[in-house]
């Protein structure tokens, strides 16, 4: 019974049991019969080394292993002593090092532009088919034009990069040209055409030919010829007609420049660089590949350019030689219009395959849109995205920039209308001749409007006189629809800017801003100093000859330097320097030059006002819009309405939105600007030389402001935009009579507007009639 009761209670744990016993006899079985082989005189003494280095995992012992070590007389010691591995700090990780991105992406993903033209061109030439070359050519390219001459004038044309040898023999210049493009421009284009300057080149034809060819084909292409006394195998590429090279083939070459150079002799420099090229990488010149046919011509003596109708010179990529500048500009004018008429008939073409496309459609020929190829309207999904049309006559717009209900029709606005005018007239005339001739009387009506899909377009009311074939003529009302579609969009390319740039806040004062300064530095203080933003704010304290001599007795500017103090205090890391300048007439440009002296010419400058809300959103913007030597910006800040006229009797909101309700962005204020030190003397210095010229122009420094300096005397871009990031509140502020009239008229139109909107206005003035109060 009790034996039964005992294994009851055991059979659970039974499994348990068993299971630990068979894991310790296997154990002791591994312990008695896996051990390691090991030599006396190796591998003992290697185990007893790294027992004895501190720190070396390779010191402990294995699990499942048995140490031996050995005497010196090689007999095993019987008794293991265990050795106590002291511990050490581990090493400290190795500094990774930083990963190298490159400036832009093209770099980083080894995109490449697709052509680099080189023009070999002399001393003699440089000025005169050169510069045709250049006008001809260059704004036609992608890529870049370069110009390779011996010895150069001591005065290069304008706009044309020219490299100088500095060696007048032709083998050798060619060689130089070859290793300049090696060195500098091989990793950058993966096609290289080198033409001499009495060659026409057809760019749009060379586009063309580098666009069907694979970039990774070792090519040496142009119109062969055969060596000089028929010496070697194969044929070289002739300078009179140009040729192309891909960077493949330079790329084989380069190990072997040297060696062409000292080994080969020759006179011409193009059958110079056709053996260079045979010898080592044994690529003959061909003048068709893949379908595509290097075309060139010859002129002959007494070409007639009217009279030259053959199929050879019309598909002609090159034509030589030109003898005269005059000569290359009648061949582009030319071959200009020839591509122009192919360009035509190739619209025709897809639009009469869209048409036919379109007769098997579900909606028949509704299903084509109008222009046939020219994107679809704009379809608005709401009212507020509905497109506003312009109405316009002959003579008005009424729709106007300031406002105003109606405004004389001038500047290019009168140039666009004229020419859709002259476009509607003519095209009317090309559908219905010869059977009317229709001539203009007036516009009766006029609509525009942009569309940003497809371009801006018109609709026209006409009133026109029509004159048949018989001589008969009477009025005609006629309704037109045309579009001017968008162009090819051009990305422009622009210096390369970041946001690391430190901006110099500069902020004059007078005595009258004194009290705006303080809310100024406050707002400030909370934007920048607490998270520590690239940018140092600067003061100038503009006194008048009184208040400068009562500065030690009663200092105007006393509470915002005790705030600066105060805040430098608060904020270690943060100096706030001020400038005093003592003058008569508070000029700002003569503030700034006293500034600019005091700075390095690469400094960024913000030329703020005390109204202005500084933050660090507006000031990347600020970095990344104002470029060094090619553009100045000059925001639009939101300027809040007067709140007595905006929310009329009630409390202005802490933070008002930026809704129209509420204010809007002041495109007559040009207080601030962001701009380098380097470009504001530049035009300076313009400015100066115009101002001693013009005896009467003294008062310049005082009528003008920054963005008339910039505008007249800088070569640079002046940026304008709206910018949501700048703020300021409302305040009544007065005009400087001593401006210019036109700089006068902008704060005064800027002081105006600012008050409120023209509803807000209207409903206060319907409340102060009397009987009209609700």
């Amino acid at each position: 019974m009790r034996f039964s009761m005992l294994i009851s209670l055991i059979r659970p744990i039974g499994p348990v049991i068993v299971g630990i016993s068979l894991g310790f006899t296997l154990s002791l079985l591994s312990v008695t019969w896996v051990d390691e082989s090991c030599d006396s005189d190796g591998i003992a003494a290697s185990e007893d080394i790294l027992l004895g280095q501190p720190g070396s995992l390779k010191g402990a012992r294995k699990p499942s292993s048995i140490s031996t070590s050995t005497t010196e007389n090689g007999d095993a010691e019987e008794d293991f002593e265990p050795r106590i591995v002291p511990y050490t700090k581990p090493a400290q990780p190795s500094q990774s090092k930083k990963v190298f991105r490159a400036k832009y992406a093209s770099t980083e993903l080894g995109i490449r532009e697709r052509l680099f033209v080189g023009v070999l061109t002399s001393k003699t030439t440089l000025s005169s088919l050169g510069v045709a070359v250049n006008r001809t050519l260059n704004h036609h390219l992608d890529g870049r034009l370069a110009f390779f001459t011996g010895a150069r004038n001591r005065k290069v044309p304008h706009g044309m990069l020219v490299i100088s040898h500095g060696d007048e023999r032709p083998v050798v210049g060619m060689f130089q040209t070859v290793n300049f493009l090696l060195e500098h421009h091989v990793d950058d284009y993966d096609w290289f055409f080198l033409v001499q300057d009495d060659v026409y080149t057809q760019p749009d034809r060379l586009k063309a030919l580098v666009d069907h060819l694979s970039m990774r084909r070792e090519l040496y292409m142009g119109h062969p010829e055969e060596f000089i006394g028929g010496e070697g195998q194969g044929r070289f590429c002739s300078g009179k007609a140009g040729y192309l090279l891909s960077r493949a083939l330079l790329l084989k070459i380069k190990p072997f420049l040297d060696h062409c150079r000292n080994d080969i002799v020759s006179v011409r420099p193009d059958e110079w660089l056709g053996r260079c090229i045979i010898d080592y990488t044994s690529t003959n010149c061909m003048d068709e590949l893949e379908g595509v046919q290097y075309n060139h011509f010859v002129l002959e003596p007494g070409f007639d350019l009217s009279q030259e109708e053959s199929g050879a010179f019309r598909n002609a990529l090159s034509v030589h030689p030109v003898s005269k500048p005059d000569q290359m500009y009648r061949l582009h004018k030319h071959f200009t219009e020839i591509e122009l008429q192919r360009t035509y008939e190739e619209i025709e073409k897809l639009q009469a395959e869209i048409k036919n496309v379109s007769e098997v459609a579900v909606d028949g020929n509704r299903s084509a849109l109008w222009p046939v190829g020219v994107s679809p309207p704009f379809e608005p999904k709401s009212r507020f995205e509905v497109m506003r049309w312009d109405y316009f006559t002959e003579d008005q717009l009424y729709t106007c920039a300031d406002g105003s209900p109606k405004c004389p029709l001038e500047g290019a606005d009168r140039l666009d209308v004229d020419d859709v005018i002259q476009t509607a007239v003519a095209e009317l005339n090309r559908k219905y001749s010869p059977t009317l001739r229709l001539s203009k009387q007036r516009l009766v009506n006029g609509y525009r409007r942009f569309d940003p899909t497809r371009g801006m377009e018109y609709t026209l009311d006409l009133q026109l006189e029509a004159r048949t074939e018989a001589g008969h003529s009477g009025p005609l009302s006629c309704r037109v629809h045309l579009v001017r579609p968008l162009s090819q969009v051009e990305i422009i390319p622009m210096p390369y800017v970041t946001e690391a740039t430190r901006v110099h806040v500069l902020m004059p004062l007078v005595s009258d801003e004194s009290s705006v300064a303080l809310h100024f530095l406050d707002l400030y203080a909370s934007n920048l100093f607490e998270t520590a933003d690239n940018a140092v704010l600067t003061f100038l304290f503009i006194y008048d000859p009184l208040e400068a001599q009562r500065v030690s007795q009663s200092d105007v500017f006393g509470e915002v330097k005790a705030k600066v103090a105060a805040y430098e205090r608060k904020y270690p890391s943060v100096k706030v320097p001020w400038i005093s300048v003592k003058t008569e007439s508070p000029a700002l440009l003569r503030v700034l030059d006293i500034v600019s002296r005091k700075h390095p010419v690469d400094t960024l400058f913000f030329l703020a006002t005390p109204d202005t809300v500084v933050t660090t959103e507006f000031l990347n913007r600020c970095r990344m819009n104002a470029i060094s030597g090619w553009q100045a910006f000059f925001p639009m800040h939101f300027q809040d309405y007067d709140p007595k006229v905006a929310y009329h009797d009630q409390p202005p909101p802490a933070s008002p939105d930026l809704v129209r309700e509420a204010g809007q962005f002041d495109r007559y204020a040009f207080d601030e600007a962001c701009f380098y030190n380097a470009d504001y003397m530049a035009a300076r210095t313009h400015m100066a030389g115009d101002t001693q010229e013009n005896r009467d122009n003294d008062d310049l420094l005082e009528t003008l402001d920054v963005y008339d300096v910039f505008v007249r005397y800088s070569g640079l871009h002046v940026f304008r935009a709206v910018e949501p990031a700048l703020h300021q509140r409302y305040r009544n502020r007065t005009c400087n009579p001593r401006l210019s009239e036109e700089s006068f008229h902008r704060c005064v139109q800027s002081t105006l507007e600012g008050v409120g909107s023209r509803s807000q206005l209207a409903m206060l003035l319907f409340e102060q009639e009397p009987g009209n109060s609700t």
